[in-house]
C-alpha cells in the first residue's frame, strides 16, 4: 500500500530481458537506503518487489502482464522514474490510498503553463472515465493528484493542476507531450461500483 507521495526521482540503470519478463535495475539512494529483499517499492506507480540490492541500486522483476498493462515496457537505461516505498503504520497519510495496481495507461495530450502552476491534460481509456470525478483522486505515474476536469466524448480526457513542488520533485515536470503514463483510479470508486452491482443483482 502506498500514499502517492513520491519520495524521489530515481533512474533506470539497466533493463535486463528475462524469458517472459524483464529485470529493472533502478538507482534510488533514498528508497534503497533501508530496503531489504522482498520489500515493495512503487516504480512509476507500479508495485514491484525488491529482488536484488547493490548499494543505491535495487533490482525488480517485471512480469509480462505488468509490461502489457503499464508503461514500464517503455523504460530504457537513463529513464527517470518516480519512486515510493510502501507505507508503514507510522507514515503520514498525505495522499490517498494507492495500491500500485495500474488500471490502464493514458497519454499526455497537452500542457498549459500558468504563473504558479501548470495544467496537464491526459487522454484516458473510455472505460476508466466512469471512475473519474472532479476533485476526486487519481494516481499518475505513482503521483497522487486531484482531478480538475473530466472531458467525455470521442477523446476522453481529464486535467490535473501541478504545483511547483510536484513539477520539480516528480517526473511529471519534464514529461513530454505524447508520453504514456500509468493510471490508477481511486480504489474506493471500484469498491462502490462492485457493491452497487451486487446490490442490483440481489434486488
Amino acid at each position: 500500500m502506498f500514499t502517492g507521495l513520491v519520495e524521489e526521482v530515481g533512474e533506470i540503470v539497466a533493463v535486463e530481458p528475462q524469458e517472459d519478463a524483464v529485470r529493472l535495475l533502478v538507482r534510488g539512494p533514498r528508497v534503497a537506503a533501508d530496503a531489504r529483499h522482498g520489500d515493495s517499492i512503487a516504480v512509476d506507480g507500479v508495485c514491484l518487489t525488491v529482488t536484488t540490492l547493490d548499494g543505491d541500486v535495487f533490482g525488480a522483476d517485471v512480469m509480462a502482464e505488468s509490461l502489457k498493462r503499464s508503461s514500464l515496457g517503455d523504460l530504457v537505461a537513463g529513464s527517470p522514474v518516480n519512486l515510493e516505498r510502501a507505507m508503514t503504520p507510522q507514515t503520514r497519510f498525505g495522499g490517498h490510498i494507492v495500491q500500485g495496481h495500474v488500471d490502464g495507461t493514458g497519454t499526455l495530450l497537452d500542457r498549459t503553463p500558468s504563473e504558479h502552476w501548470e495544467v496537464l491534460r491526459f487522454g484516458v481509456p473510455g472505460s476508466l472515465t466512469r471512475y473519474l470525478v472532479e476533485k476526486g483522486s487519481i494516481t499518475i505515474n505513482g503521483t497522487s493528484l486531484t482531478v480538475v476536469d473530466v472531458i467525455d466524448g470521442s477523446e476522453s480526457s481529464f486535467t490535473v493542476s501541478l504545483i511547483p513542488t510536484t513539477l520539480a520533485e516528480t517526473t511529471l515536470g519534464a514529461l513530454p507531450t505524447g508520453a504514456r503514463v500509468n493510471l490508477e483510479v481511486d480504489v474506493l470508486a471500484k469498491y462502490v461500483e462492485r457493491l452497487l452491482a451486487k446490490g442490483a443483482m440481489h434486488g
